[in-house]
């Protein structure tokens, strides 16, 4: 895992500013702390900074093929180097190193950019061909590394995180407003757009190429495979293959020269991963949790049983409010856009505590997904069924009357018929995304100072560019939404929180071979009655604690909104109330002093909405404003009583870093069994 970065000048005679491909470089030191390096080539400037993990002698970078004519930055890892390295050495290419980037530079002079479809593992590249003076830019099939670029009048700027190409613009950095209800409703932006107007990412599987001739292009290379028109006929026909599949993926994510740990939650995917890691090792695998004192968002318990079925070695951060909050403006910065999900900040604790023991970690990222695990997915599928009478024989000019009746409902009866069939229509924009939005289109309309922004931008289009028309089951539209979406930003969270703390975070679930797999398996196989996650569980049965099975899926919560109930309500009286927040001219100050008043009075849960508007307001402040993020906690009190509201929960909290180790045990002969819940990227839960 690394951080790449580059300039390409349009105009052939320039010469590439040293100092600032080195900014560009050294702003994501924290991405690669173990090296650095960079290439001129007249208008072309290539920047890395390295993370040790696979040939830590010789795998620095920039690095060059034989006769230096193509040279190539790479961020991520390739499982199958070894596998493509003895067919390229039979074909003359001479190694001069173990790395899989020098494989890739080797593929590149026999495939050009066909080399991507050979590639099976996470990246982010870029390729200069010196000889026809064209740049390569590729990213892997579901963005598990990121890549942002900007296209000025005079030339293409290119980073692993948003910032790098923030550190060579010429121009101060613009607010992307018209993103914002898209932001509102689904907490991320799902297509090519970022929070900085004119800064873009590449998207998963696609390549872009520049070259004087051709310019800028840009095309997919990968498309997620539709579900089988005859798949198995069972579950249990096909949870052989996925077992099969996992271990494969396991066993291929622990290449590495330096040690490993698995990221535990105490939920089936990531117990899967730490049971499968264990028995393919010989050693103790090392296991790291994280949680809170509050008994409802603490998984802990869960993590420790897991642990103590495979003998790991065990450790545990406890993260308490404090902390959390002084970290938050920190992590903003990491991500370079508001943190879509409050689990980002555990997440960076729980990284930093495994980076003094281990340098790369496995996680349970992308399991949710594939395996349709969140409660979404079955709520959907059961509104679409119990609805289905009453949308076809009711007409739809009814159905709009009976609509407007459900919102004149007392609050409690409101708040479950407006999320049923009755106050639905029966597309996949109504009954999947904006039932499940954290502000609704209705509910941004009196929220937004200018609701007009609605009618120039549907918040759910970008969504909806991933259906492609095909007809499918809704359990299989939603998975492939989501796939494509909202698995994308967690992928973000993964990379940001665990780069901050420079550790390297693999993600087995959405290795290729198992991606290319469960995706083509019907959702029917996936979500059985109220069972979430069949085949997964089917698969992985005898592997962890049978009592695993049995819990409640958690997602990961945090007690964000309990937190601002109490104490900790300057935060939002700050980021949300104050007269600087609102000077913004974003939102109704009406509006959110309603909302702020019903949470603050428990007549209703709105801690996903402030979470929100909290992280807004932050991330302004560091990048319209310029805040230095040190210094955005300042205005909640002054320097000398700062944060001294900060922790309700007694003094004994006050340690909320502290790291909790279990004993070092010998692998256990037999593993206990059955499984449930997910790892760190379930967020199905909402913020109290």
């Amino acid at each position: 895992m690394c951080g790449i970065a580059g300039i390409v000048s349009f105009d052939p005679r320039d010469r590439v500013d040293a100092v600032r491909l080195t900014l560009m470089r050294d702003v994501m030191r924290h991405r690669g702390p173990d090296g650095e390096g960079l290439f001129f080539d007249g208008p072309v400037g290539l920047a890395h900074r390295r993370l040790s993990i696979v040939d830590v002698e010789a795998g620095h970078q920039p690095m060059s093929n034989e006769d230096g004519s193509v040279w190539v930055v790479f961020n991520g890892e390739i499982y199958n180097h070894a596998d493509l390295r003895p067919g390229l050495e039979r074909r003359g290419h001479r190694y001069r190193t173990r790395s899989d980037t020098e494989t890739i530079l080797h593929l590149y002079e026999e495939k050009g950019d066909a080399l991507v479809d050979d590639l099976h593992g996470m990246f982010a590249l870029a390729i200069w061909d010196r000889r026809r003076q064209r740049l390569l830019l590729a990213r892997d099939r579901l963005g598990i590394k990121p890549l942002y670029f900007a296209l000025t009048d005079t030339e293409l700027l290119f980073a692993s995180e948003i910032k790098g190409v923030l550190s060579a613009l010429r121009v101060r950095p613009d607010f992307n407003h018209e993103a914002l209800p898209e932001f509102l409703a689904t907490r991320f932006l799902s297509g090519e757009e970022t929070f900085f107007r004119n800064i873009r990412k590449l998207m998963p599987g696609h390549v872009a190429t520049w070259s004087a001739p051709n310019g800028f292009q840009a095309r997919r290379y990968w498309t997620l495979p539709h579900p089988s028109e005859q798949p198995p006929a069972t579950v249990a026909a096909c949870a052989t293959e996925v077992r099969a599949r996992l271990e494969a993926a396991v066993r291929s994510h622990l290449m590495s020269d330096v040690p490993l740990g698995v990221f535990l939650s105490g939920g089936i995917d990531s117990s899967a991963l730490a049971a499968m890691m264990a028995r393919a090792v010989r050693e103790p695998i090392r296991t790291f949790a994280v949680g809170f004192v509050e008994a409802e968002a603490n998984e802990l318990p869960y993590a420790r049983m897991v642990a103590d079925a495979i003998r790991s070695e065990h450790r545990e951060v406890r993260v308490g409010p404090r902390d959390y909050f002084e970290t938050l403006p920190h992590l903003i910065w990491h991500e370079d856009e508001p943190l879509a999900f409050t689990s980002s900040v555990p997440l960076y604790f729980v990284a930093r505590l495994a980076r003094d023991h281990v340098k790369v970690v496995l996680t349970g990222e992308g399991a949710d997904e594939l395996f349709l695990g969140y409660n979404r997915y079955r709520a959907t599928l059961w509104n679409a069924r119990l609805g289905w009478a009453y949308w076809a024989a009711v007409p739809s000019e009814w159905r709009r009357t009976v609509r407007e009746l459900v919102h004149t409902l007392p609050k409690q009866a409101r708040r479950f018929a407006e999320r049923s069939f009755i106050a639905l229509e029966p597309d996949i924009r109504d009954l999947f995304l904006e039932n499940f939005a954290v502000f609704s289109e209705r509910s941004q309309r009196p929220l937004l100072l200018e609701p007009e922004r609605l009618e120039r931008r549907d918040p759910y289009a970008a969504v909806l560019q991933s259906e492609d028309g095909t007809q499918h089951e809704w359990l299989d539209r939603m998975a492939r939404l989501d796939l494509q979406t909202y698995l994308l930003e967690l992928l973000m969270k993964q990379d940001q929180m665990s780069m901050a703390a420079s550790i390297e975070s693999r993600v087995p679930f959405l290795d290729d071979h198992v991606v290319e797999y469960v995706a083509g398996l019907p959702g029917h196989l996936k979500v059985r009655g109220w069972q979430t996650k069949a085949v997964l569980r089917a698969a992985v049965a005898d592997l962890i604690p049978s009592a695993i099975l049995t819990r409640p899926k958690m997602g990961f919560p945090v007690p964000f909104g309990r937190w601002i109930r109490g104490a900790f309500s300057p935060i939002v009286d700050e980021f949300v109330l104050s007269p600087r927040a609102l000077g913004r001219g974003l939102f109704s100050g009406a509006a959110v002093k309603q909302l702020t008043a019903e949470h603050y009075g428990g007549l209703r849960r709105h801690g996903d909405r402030l979470w929100l508007l909290v992280n807004l307001e932050m991330w302004q402040r560091i990048f319209v404003d310029g805040e230095a993020p040190g210094d955005v906690m300042r205005a909640i009190a002054p320097p000398q009583s700062r944060m001294a509201y900060a922790n309700p929960l007694g003094e004994d909290e006050r340690i909320v870093a502290g790291e909790h180790r279990r004993p070092r045990q010998k692998p256990a002969d037999h593993l206990g069994a059955v499984t449930t819940a997910s790892g760190h990227g379930g967020h199905d839960a909402r913020v109290s």
